[in-house]
């Protein structure tokens, strides 16, 4: 499987050992500096607003008994009844 071209991620995942990893690969780290950190790496900061965006989406999908606890065993009812709570969501 290829690398993606960016990794978007929280302050928590701020380290150099993942960054000199993710440009090994030649995937750009989308990742905000931490408090403590005295080299600071630039970043895009739009591009993590998106990942804030995915997350949210996410959360609003949670929020959904049968998605969060995932009472199906086939991943094809699982996927469907994802389907379902996203038009149910994003309708209203």
């Amino acid at each position: 499987m290829p690398a993606s071209a960016t990794l978007a991620a929280d302050r928590a995942y701020d380290s150099d050992a993942l960054r000199r990893l993710l440009l090994a690969r030649r995937t750009t780290p989308v990742i905000p500096n931490g408090p403590r950190r005295k080299n600071l790496h630039p970043f895009d900061r739009t591009a993590y607003k998106r990942r804030h965006l995915v997350e949210r989406a996410f959360c609003r999908l949670k929020g959904f008994r049968r998605v969060a606890t995932r009472y199906d065993k086939l991943a094809a009812n699982f996927l469907s009844g994802i389907a379902l709570a996203t038009a149910i969501a994003f309708w209203l």
